[in-house]
Formats: C-alpha cells, structure tokens, sequence
C-alpha cells in the first residue's frame, strides 16, 4: 500500500464541477492499494501518515505531526501511483488492486482515518477528479508498507 503525502495550506477535490471534499491546513493523501494488501497494512500506514512528522515546530525543523499542529486530512484515491514504470514507454498498472478490493480497503483505511479525532474529507473513489492544492513548502513524501512476509 502507498501513499503520497503532500503538506498543504489548503486542497480540493472537484468531481463534474461539484466540490467533494476540501481542507485547509493539513494533508492531501494520496492513497494506492496494490494486489495482496491487507487491512493490517492499511492500519500500518494509516498510523504512519497520522503520526509522520513533517509540520514545523518553533525551531522551523519538521517535528510535528498533522495531529500536533490541528490539521486536517483529505484522502484520495489513486491507482496510478501502484504503476510499474520500470520499462517502456507506458506504464503498466499490473500491481495495483483490482477495483473491487481497491474500493473495499480504500474504504477501510478511510474508516480508520475518521477514528481519530481530526477533520477527515475524501475525494470520489473511481472517479475523474480535479484536484487543486496550495503544496506548503513544497514538502511531499512518499510512504510504502509492504506485505508481511
């Protein structure tokens, strides 16, 4: 499973020119699920991106967490970061989950997400969005759990 976080000042989700999901300070995750993922590593990396220090502490070094300076999250879909890139010309989506199972642990880790005690918004599972943001830094990392073996 995969996620690209991105620190934002403020992001939005659009679908058929209608907003479905928007934040202000926080972070624009986007989330992959590959074949074989499980909902243990959608709680790992759930618990990873909550707690990832990448927010400013009084010294300007990344020490705090989304929780620690109140920010708020917005999830979205994207199967494309599972692609295989490796060779070619084009990429092969070959890793990434089929849809079914992609929705159902999309789902879960959405679920899991608004557990916690911060504002929690999502974008439209399947579907062409639009997303605008405002990067904060630019800071953007990118997270992996991998299956247990």
């Amino acid at each position: 499973m995969i996620a690209l976080l991105q620190r934002v000042v403020s992001a939005r989700v659009q679908v058929d020119g209608r907003a479905v999901g928007e934040i202000g300070r926080g972070l624009l995750v986007f989330l992959a699920v590959e074949r074989g993922d499980t909902e243990a590593q959608a709680d790992r990396l759930i618990e990873r991106v909550l707690n990832y220090r990448i927010f400013a502490d009084d010294e300007g070094r990344m020490n705090r967490s989304v929780f620690d300076v109140g920010g708020e999250v917005l999830l979205v879909s994207q199967f494309t970061l599972a692609a295989d890139t490796r060779s070619g010309l084009r990429p092969s989506f070959t890793p990434a989950a089929e849809p079914t199972e992609a929705r159902r642990l999309f789902d879960y880790a959405l679920t899991r997400t608004r557990t916690h005690p911060l504002r929690v918004e999502c974008g439209e599972f399947g579907a062409d969005m639009q997303v605008a943001l405002i990067n904060d830094g630019p800071v953007t990392f990118s997270l992996r759990v991998a299956p247990d073996n």
